[in-house]
Parts: C-alpha cells; structure tokens; sequence
C-alpha cells in the first residue's frame, strides 16, 4: 500500500509500505476512506516530537471502512464504517477505566502516527477496536465526521470543559486554525456572552467569526489586552485557552486573564514557556493543560448527526489520497492559502477485504 512516511524532521514522503495485518486480537484493519492533517503532524515535521522516529507512517485521525477484524474484536463487523479515533483505549487500566484514555496504560493512548504506524495511508491498524473507534451515524458525512477524530473533543475536552466555560463568560482564544475554530463551536454550547478571537491572519479571523467569534482582534495591529479590558471593564477574560503552541501565545494567554479566572492550554508545544509565578501567584489563576481523552466524542457525534454542531465548513481544501505531498503544502501555509483542514480521500480507488 501508498503512506505517508516521516523520515525525520522537515522529511517525509508518499511511498510504498507493507500493507497492515492484524497482530492481536484486539485489532482491526481499516480502509481509510477519508484522512486529514493535524497541526500536531506539522510539530512532528518540526522536530517537536521526538518520539515519532523516522519511518513512522504519519496521522492519527481517519474515517473508514472496517476490513478485517481479529478474534477478540466484538462490537465491530467487516463492512462497519467508522470514526477512528485520535485515541486508542485498552480499556481495563486505571485510567481508561475513569475515561481518561489519554493516559492509558495498557498500550494505548496517542499512539496513532506516534508509536504506532498511522491514518494517512491506503490502510490502517487500529489496536483496541471495540474502544478506539466509532460507529459513523447514517446520514453523516466523511467531511462531518474526520474532525470528530481529534479537534473537536480536543477543543471541547482540553480548551472549553477544562476551561470551565460557563453562561456570560468572556472566552478569549488564541489562535483561530482549526483548534481555535473547534474551540469557539464548542464553547457556544455554553452561551458564553463574548467569545474574543486572536490571531494574525486576517483569512482566520473571517472564519472566526463565521464560526461564532463575536470580536476578532488582529493581534499585529490592535492590542487584544485592550479590547479585552473594553469588555469587562478591566478585570480580563474569564477563561482564556491557547491554541498555537507557542511559548509567546501561552504566556499571553495567562496575561490577557481575569483574577480568579481559568487559562486552558491546548497547544502543543515544543520549548519551554515562562510561567511568571512572581506576578501571578496572588491572583488566584487555575492553568490547565492536557492531552486530549476522547470521552466526549459519543456525545459530540450525536451533536452533529442531531444538527447542533455543523463541522463541514471546517473543510477548506479537498485532495485525493496521492496529493499528500500538496496537502501539506497547502496546509502548512494558511496564511496564503486560507486552509483550515484538507480532506483527502480514497474514492474512485479499489480495495479488498484483508
């Protein structure tokens, strides 16, 4: 089969890999109908994350049809077509068992383009099946369901919960690429009474604010501190979450915040970050930060089959599955190009079941 294969920072190519074969009896194999790129692939081009070594077949979050199975699966068929997860979940240890999959200790985890081979290939491995993956609700499309593998509960779970968004907070969010845009979606959910978009690049903030940001700030001409002050009569915002990766977002994250009031980091990050304990300590700040655990995706896909959420603006640029090499082109310039999330897909293109 045809991957997309890391071969070390800046360094990565569309080339010819053994095809995946079910190797316990908690797995299955997929065909990827349809796979997009994270902003968390681009960290791993940049060096951010050096665990992934080179040889590694990238991506962590596809939609497709399920094609062998192992002799432990039970709640997936040959034929299902699912939702495979950013997170796999063994399922028995301690933290699975509180639904904190993200930390599982049993083999799980983010393990997808990471640890394990990945989703931006002709066919994937998925370890834990039963639990790593979802069921796609009839009616609902690829380009609905691909962002429900990663940004969506990655917005909601990590920026708006661990926020603790609540009814007339002021929400500001750093960074309006497709976490930022997720973040400000799922943040309506709470009716907060100002969501306050940052960022550079003017393309972003328009679709911001077609997302649900009511303010939009460019932050290299107008000074976000200010307008956030306009709106709570200097005390800040009540919750604000980064969502770039950088040590300059995080650390205007905690500034641009209220006494009392919560900073929710969901970027990740690959250097250090100054945490000004010495101004902050007294203003009685909660920071979180963490790995997405997946636990609400159930609930966000009964979002979007029901109508609540609609995701499918959140695609920008459509590819087929060979037209890796100008995705990444594409998606790693949002500036020029405008991309929020590509779309590639395997149609047209033949397969068996394994």
């Amino acid at each position: 089969m045809k991957a997309l294969v890391y071969h070390g920072p800046g360094k990565r190519s569309w080339e010819e890999v053994a095809d995946p074969t079910i190797e316990k009896p908690t797995d299955a194999v997929v065909w990827v109908d349809a796979v997009t790129i994270c902003g968390t692939d681009l960290h791993i081009l940049g060096g951010d994350v050096p665990d992934v070594t080179p040889g590694r077949v990238l991506g962590h979050e596809a939609v497709g049809t399920v094609t062998a199975i192992g002799a432990g699966v039970q709640t997936v068929a040959v034929g299902d077509r699912v939702l495979v997860s950013c997170i796999s979940s063994c399922g028995s240890c301690r933290y699975c068992r509180q639904g904190s999959y993200g930390q599982c200790l049993g083999g799980g985890g983010w393990i997808l383009g990471h640890l394990v081979d990945g989703t931006q290939a002709e066919y994937v491995r998925v370890p834990f099946a039963d639990n790593s993956t979802h069921m796609v609700p009839y009616g609902v499309s690829d380009e609905q369901m691909i962002v429900l593998a990663d940004i969506l509960p990655t917005a909601y779970e990590v920026g708006v919960l661990n926020g603790g968004v609540q009814p007339a907070d002021v929400v500001a969010i750093i960074g309006t690429g497709p976490i930022g845009l997720a973040a400000i979606l799922t943040a309506k959910l709470f009716s907060p009474s100002h969501i306050v978009a940052i960022d550079l690049a003017d393309s972003r903030l328009k679709a911001a604010h077609e997302f649900g940001a009511d303010v939009v700030v460019n932050s290299g001409a107008d000074d976000p501190a200010k307008v956030i002050a306009e709106l709570t009569g200097g005390l800040g915002a009540d919750v604000t979450m980064e969502a770039v990766g950088r040590p300059e977002t995080f650390e205007q994250a905690v500034q641009l915040v209220r006494p009392g009031g919560h900073v929710a980091n969901i970027g990740v990050h690959g250097e250090p970050a100054t945490l000004r304990l010495e101004d902050i300590w007294i203003k009685n700040l909660t920071i979180t930060t963490g790995l997405v655990d997946t636990f609400a995706t159930p609930t966000l896909i009964e979002l979007v089959a029901s109508g609540r959420l609609d995701t499918a603006p959140m695609i920008t640029h459509r590819f087929a599955l060979d037209e890796f090499e100008t995705a990444y082109d594409v998606f790693a310039r949002p500036a020029e190009t405008a991309a929020l999330k590509v779309l590639l897909t395997a149609s047209g293109l033949q397969h068996d079941s394994k």
